[in-house]
């Protein structure tokens, strides 16, 4: 059941868009940043509320990448595996965090911190290769930059 706040926000948006169900990608967005990520029953119920069929809502909240439909850490890590990347070592940082957290990409560890999650591409491809820590990029990377970058995020 969604909650009263999210409903309110929900509803906010929506009251921005000609049609109701345009506000899908934000509804979604909405429940995942109070709850962390979309369960099924979640999905159901913004369907319900925006006037959408869960199946309908489901194909967009499984093509966007940064919808999380299953639960996921504190702290998500997006590992970009674009060409720019892959070409500057985009492997041997992925390695190195997969080493250094014990999990493999698409897992969490098991204090609940982080999820390692690979992504096409975070579009800046002149400072390859790069990750994405919930909000927060970290550009030309090295293992000595991921270490100290993950010490911010407890």
């Amino acid at each position: 059941m969604l909650t009263t706040e999210e409903i309110h926000e929900i509803d906010t948006e929506a009251a921005h868009y000609p049609k109701r169900e345009a506000v899908s990608v934000d509804a979604l967005k909405i429940v995942q940043r109070h709850r962390g990520w979309v369960s099924d029953e979640s999905l159901r119920d913004i369907a319900q509320h925006i006037g959408m069929s869960p199946t309908d809502l489901d194909s967009i909240a499984t093509f966007y990448n940064l919808i999380y439909r299953r639960p996921v850490g504190r702290h998500v890590i997006s590992v970009c595996d674009s060409v720019s990347c892959w070409i500057m070592g985009c492997e041997q940082i992925r390695e190195h965090l997969q080493q250094r957290l014990g999990v493999g990409p698409g897992e969490t560890t098991p204090d609940n911190r982080f999820t390692l999650l690979p992504t096409v591409c975070l579009g800046c491809c002149d400072r390859a290769p790069a990750l994405m820590v919930d909000g927060d990029l970290h550009t030309d990377l090295d293992p000595l930059k991921i270490d100290t970058a993950l010490e911010k995020y407890k």
